[in-house]
């Protein structure tokens, strides 16, 4: 089981996870971890029918939330931009998504080798006519979005030295970039918060959050604010969310190592 046999990001999920939920025991915390394992084994299963089975079923029969504000983004006209966040289903949450878009896209970090990179973007790209931007290609993502497009970011990593402002996750400073402000700035679409849930039913869910005015005037500002969307719905469903990643490895000057 990848539980035993992963110890160091099992070490990284309880540090996350005793960080982040003080408030539990230690027995809570360690079957959180456990559940967090769970979740992404499910995740990974999923990944995989995404990307070479039919999805159909599943957004036949999938729950939305806050879509009358998706639809008042869409009347808006200026292109939509998706704040979204690392839930243990990623890949089949993509076109469940755009299937609820006119032009629909997402930002990927390319993998390192390009043979699986090719697999995992044609997989994705299998659905709604989905579009992929990576971080070389910020121009191209820009105009989509000035054309009309809605774009799915995840911001919620440490990305070390780029790290520009530190604000609150579930009361732990966080380092975050700056590039959804920039985005919103660049592109002068309406921003939203995104995320995307499974139901011990079979069922999934995805969730639009209210429309984020004003985003991009003020960058700590929007840092705190999708960090606090973002813990929101983590809330709803703990375990679904990847803890296994060192979001709080870079620390501001003078903090402790939190690892």
């Amino acid at each position: 089981m990848a539980f035993n046999k992963l110890k160091g990001r099992r070490n990284v999920g309880k540090k996350n996870i005793a960080g982040c939920f003080p408030e539990l025991s230690d027995q809570e915390q360690d079957k959180l971890v456990e559940d967090t394992f769970v979740a992404c084994a499910k995740g990974f299963l999923e990944t995989t029918h995404s990307w070479w089975r039919n999805v159909d079923p599943y957004v036949d029969t999938l729950i939305i939330t806050g879509q009358e504000h998706l639809e008042e983004a869409k009347r808006r006209g200026k292109g939509v931009f998706l704040i979204g966040g690392h839930f243990s289903i990623f890949d089949i949450a993509l076109p469940f998504f755009a299937a609820q878009l006119d032009k629909p896209g997402y930002m990927y970090r390319p993998n390192d080798n390009p043979v699986i990179d090719r697999m995992i973007e044609n997989g994705r790209r299998r659905h709604y006519n989905i579009q992929g931007f990576d971080k070389f290609h910020l121009k191209d993502m820009i105009q989509y979005i000035k054309e009309g497009g809605a774009v799915w970011y995840a911001p919620d990593q440490d990305f070390g030295r780029k790290c520009e402002v530190f604000v609150p996750f579930f009361g732990v400073n966080a380092g975050c970039i700056t590039t959804p402000s920039w985005i919103a700035r660049e592109s002068g679409a309406t921003v939203m918060q995104v995320s995307q849930f499974r139901h011990p039913n079979g069922q999934y869910e995805i969730c639009f959050s209210p429309i984020l005015e004003d985003f991009g005037q003020d960058e700590e500002k929007d840092a705190a604010t999708w960090n606090a969307h973002l813990e929101a719905a983590i809330r709803k469903h703990p375990d679904q969310y990847l803890w296994l990643h060192k979001r709080f490895k870079t620390r501001k000057p003078g903090e402790d190592k939190f690892y």
